[in-house]
């Protein structure tokens, strides 16, 4: 997990598993891998949305079904 705290506007602090490194201190390489878990993680968020969306639809489909159905006796 990575959080960036703004201690100092010009080299943020990035937390990754408990511990603390200088913005600046990264590779090039490890700050692409910052950012691609930033897009992955808004990524699984939009997904987990539209899975929200989909259960709820697939809910008001199911009791609209099911007032369609014959009354059993």
């Amino acid at each position: 997990m990575t959080t960036t705290n703004e201690t100092n506007t010009n080299d943020p602090i990035v937390t990754i598993d408990g511990n603390e490194y200088k913005l600046s201190s990264l590779s090039d390489t490890a700050k692409a891998q910052m950012k691609n878990l930033q897009i992955v993680d808004a990524e699984l968020a939009r997904l987990q949305q539209k899975i929200a969306i989909a259960q709820t639809a697939r809910l008001a489909y199911a009791n609209a079904l099911q007032a369609e159905l014959p009354k059993s006796d």
